[in-house]
């Protein structure tokens, strides 16, 4: 019988993961914690259920032979619009040990963006929530592709329940390599169309050893809270990578996450590890104080999808006396690279490379850049997506992966984020980095969120455009905040690199992810966005 084992070996800059030749991930995921005596532990809690680990696998092996008995093939991929529950595992899980290849997507989108993801991957089954059928459904209808299989996950006769209620609890791993396709990710769109990253059963093994435990420290008592979604690489980790790898509980939560709601939930399920994003923390923080949430449970936070500023924090911990443990990853790396680590934070930093990773910085030509110099960032690692799908640019190049950031490397061998390489600026000739003045304007008290973008004045010279959420609208006016902004930059920031226009509004566009889409700002104008709450012209 094959094992499908992992073995792994510590060693002093990170444990070495040795992987049988065969090996399904399904049975490091979900399978071993039976053979561990870990049947009995609470594997997902919910508003309304408790799932053990036992239970867990029961109907993992069910739903993959559900799947089989639909006729889904082997190595055929699934798409799921899932939102966050218990299904959503039993469905991964079950695809990837029946040996068909799950691909997560996410659930806020669009009839025209699912019929381009059913086109490009030419699912053989689509598996989703009914909650989504007002875009599924038309998707459905315009895709020039049409899944053999298309599933709800409950509701009527034949819907997902039904189907593994009647299904062997029995499943035999399907045999896989280390190498082998295990499921696909679809980057955020933070730059355009979405892109599919094609991982392998090793990917999520590596990550969660290298970051979770090696990083994190997390362990089979923590409870994991994760307010990022499961259909993207940051949230699949944090809500259920991390806590089946480590044979913890993970709270599940299909809400959007709010303040108040997530506040809700820490209070009632107790969380030791919450992740959220500088967006959310930032509303937290706001609404603190009327809130007075009970964090008590918390042995430390979690950030990703853009930088968190220092000044956020200093405050959060000020607020609860828990630290937010800021880290960078990618949707092709699997995870977190780069991370700061409990005790250990440099705040503004995005901390030092995450065991098992190699990341270096060069310049256009590739030539390493010395401490100090912002260039492109780049990372080297075992949990690197196979290739995307019907592209022909590789994923890495002589095993170094583009991540498309910006940074620079500090003397005391952390890493701070200058933005996105396309969204550098060079005004007067020099380069400029938007995340900069993000960070100066987000100080000021007037400030919630802020982003920042090139544009090009009269002359055709481009200069720093900000995009303003104000804390609290209409406070001070729109005239008299703008204009404060802008001295406040001149204030702290090199002459060239304060904002020449400022726009107030209600609201930024952002990827599910939390990361701010520049590409809209840039593109569109002030009424795609959002309407101006007000707008101040050139600022000279």
């Amino acid at each position: 019988m094959q094992d499908h084992t992992v073995a792994i070996e510590p060693g002093p800059s990170g444990a070495t993961l040795r992987f049988a030749p065969c090996f399904n991930a399904a049975v490091a995921f979900i399978d071993r914690h039976l053979t561990e005596g870990r049947g009995a532990a609470i594997a997902i809690r919910t508003v309304t259920e408790e799932v053990s680990y036992t239970q867990l696998a029961e109907r993992v092996a069910r739903c993959g032979n559900a799947l089989l008995g639909l006729g889904v093939p082997r190595g055929g991929r699934m798409l799921m619009p899932v939102l966050d529950g218990p299904a959503f595992f039993y469905l991964f899980w079950g695809a990837i040990k029946a040996g068909i290849v799950p691909v997560p997507i996410n659930t806020l989108l669009r009839a025209a963006d699912y019929a381009y993801m059913i086109e490009h991957s030419a699912c053989a089954a689509l598996v989703y929530s009914p909650e989504l059928a007002a875009e599924i459904e038309p998707a459905l209808a315009r895709a020039s592709h049409r899944p053999v299989i298309v599933l709800r996950t409950v509701g009527e006769v034949g819907a997902l329940p039904t189907l593994m209620a009647a299904a062997s609890d029995r499943l035999d791993p399907a045999s896989a390599a280390p190498e082998s396709p295990c499921y696909w990710l679809y980057s955020s769109g933070s730059t355009g169309r979405p892109k599919g990253a094609v991982h392998a059963q090793r990917d999520l093994a590596v990550a969660c050893q290298h970051y979770a435990v090696e990083t994190l420290g997390v362990h089979a008592g923590d409870v994991f809270f994760s307010a990022a979604k499961l259909f993207f690489s940051y949230g699949l980790g944090n809500a259920m990578a991390f806590p089946l790898w480590v044979g913890g509980t993970t709270v599940l939560m299909p809400d959007r996450p709010t303040p108040e709601s997530t506040f809700a939930a820490i209070a009632r399920f107790r969380p030791t590890v919450f992740f959220g994003v500088p967006t959310l923390f930032a509303r937290q923080i706001a609404e603190f104080d009327t809130l007075r949430p009970d964090l008590s449970s918390l042995r430390f936070c979690v950030s990703a999808g853009e930088a968190l500023p220092a000044h956020l924090f200093e405050r959060w911990r000020r607020l609860t006396g828990t630290e937010i443990i800021d880290g960078i990853g990618s949707t092709e790396v699997t995870h977190m690279y780069i991370s700061n680590r409990p005790g250990d934070v440099t705040p503004g930093t995005t901390g030092r490379a995450v065991p098992g990773y190699a990341v270096k910085i060069v310049d256009d030509e590739g030539a390493d850049l010395p401490c100090g110099a912002a260039g492109r960032l780049l990372v080297r690692g075992d949990s690197i997506a196979l290739q995307y799908w019907q592209n022909p640019r590789p994923t890495a190049v002589g095993g170094w992966f583009d991540t498309g950031d910006t940074y620079r490397a500090n003397a005391d061998g952390t890493y701070t984020y200058s933005g996105r390489s396309d969204d550098m600026l060079k005004v007067g000739g020099i380069w400029c980095s938007p995340v900069e003045i993000e960070a100066a304007l987000i100080e000021h008290p007037e400030v919630l969120e802020a982003a920042v973008v090139g544009r090009e004045d009269a002359d055709g010279l481009v200069k720093p455009e900000a995009w303003i959420v104000p804390s609290h609208p209409g406070a001070a006016g729109p005239d008299g905040i703008a204009a404060d902004l802008v001295r406040h930059c001149k204030a702290r920031l090199a002459p060239y690199k304060y904002p020449r226009w400022v726009h107030l509004v209600p609201d930024l566009p952002k990827t599910a992810t939390g990361k701010i889409q520049r590409f809209v700002l840039r593109q569109h104008p002030p009424a795609i966005v959002g309407s101006d709450l007000g707008r101040v012209g050139a600022m000279r």
